[in-house]
């Protein structure tokens, strides 16, 4: 009987391989080489094997990328000061010539990428940079790499560069927030990968306890995935600022979801990014703002916080501290279990930091 039990939890071991090999095997498959046209280089997020998703708002167009940076290359500290003037460098341009769009961290291999733009408005040059663990700063090149896309239907004509606002990948597909050009312009949409096309997404709206009333064309600034209850939720940010919840099984093409606000961070503020970690055993999200700092929400209890319904002041619902010896922090991602990836302002330019989580 032992040697039947041993038997069999070799060989379900070995089927869990072979569909995981199966599985990345598919993923790769899918994409084919060229060259990518973007136009914009927006939002990023990384999904298995090391495929970078590249959001292209100006094109409403979501660009998977096969980086082949699949092995682990270190694990020391982060810290390059005034990255946008070497970046400059690298482009042909001057410091204030340059946009820093976003900044995520590739899980498999530990290596940085970041989003730019090289000028500003329409004709701005997009470009991906990489900054590898050994401190090295390079250009990403885009031409002739294993890549595909998918463009999304509806996108907003007027508000282009709000048509892509923030992604992330889960499980097997891409989530997508932005704005449509439909009456009910908030969307989240859930896009299987590999892609095949793209659908409408889900119209979401939320109650803003700030502004006291339903909002259904406020854009998801910012979000991460956070699971409550045994069940994967959007945890999206708003301007001024609330952080609402919507399940990711409720996001049905065509369908109207109404979110579950569940903290009032302040007014006049914007959301810049969020990230999810665990510390001494509890939840918290870190989220940076433009105008109230890099806040520390507590995340304990969020499955029965009371949401908010009705016009509510700051520190409405999940509570936060501020972490003050953190100023100017644009873009933040993890780097690992213990630290964090920030991007901050530093005098005239941006410096990009490993930091303990707080």
């Amino acid at each position: 009987m032992h040697r039947k039990m041993n038997f069999w939890a070799v060989a379900l071991g070995l089927a869990v391989i072979l569909t995981g090999q199966a599985r990345s095997a598919e993923l790769t498959d899918s994409l084919k080489k060229g060259t990518p046209e973007l136009k914009s280089a927006g939002p990023l997020a990384f999904g298995p094997e090391g495929i970078l998703f590249i959001g292209d708002p100006v094109s409403a167009t979501i660009f998977a990328i096969g980086t082949g940076d699949i092995t682990a290359k270190g694990k020391g500290d982060v810290k390059l000061e005034k990255i946008d003037d070497q970046i400059a460098g690298m482009l042909g341009a001057m410091a204030n010539q340059i946009a820093i769009n976003d900044v995520k961290v590739n899980p498999a291999s530990g290596n940085i990428y970041l989003s730019v733009a090289r000028g500003k408005g329409p004709d701005a040059m997009p470009a991906i940079v990489k900054l590898d663990r050994a401190g090295k700063l390079s250009l990403f090149e885009l031409k002739d790499v294993p890549f595909s896309s998918v463009k999304l239907p509806n996108a907003n004509e007027k508000q282009r560069t709000e048509s892509i606002t923030s992604i992330a990948f889960v499980k097997d597909s891409l989530l997508i927030a932005g704005l449509s050009n439909e009456e009910f312009a908030s969307k989240l949409r859930a896009v299987s990968f590999p892609f095949k096309e793209a659908d409408k997404g889900a119209s979401v709206e939320i109650y803003h306890g700030a502004h006291g009333k339903i909002e259904t064309n406020a854009p998801v600034r910012t979000f991460t995935i956070y699971d409550i209850a045994g069940k994967s939720n959007v945890l999206a940010a708003y301007t001024c600022t609330p952080l609402v919840t919507f399940p990711i099984d409720s996001l049905k093409p065509g369908e109207k979801v109404k979110g579950t606000t569940v903290a009032e961070l302040g007014n006049g503020n914007r959301p810049l990014d969020m990230i999810v970690y665990t510390k001494d055993g509890k939840d918290y999200v870190l989220l940076a703002n433009n105008k109230r700092g890099v806040m520390k929400v507590k995340l304990e209890g969020i499955e029965k916080v009371e949401p908010i319904t009705k016009p509510a002041k700051p520190m409405t619902g999940l509570q936060y501290e501020t972490i003050a010896e953190l100023k100017e922090v644009v873009q933040i991602d993890k780097l690992d279990d213990a630290r964090a990836l920030i991007l901050s302002k530093v005098g005239t330019g941006y410096d990009l930091t490993s930091i303990p989580l707080p």
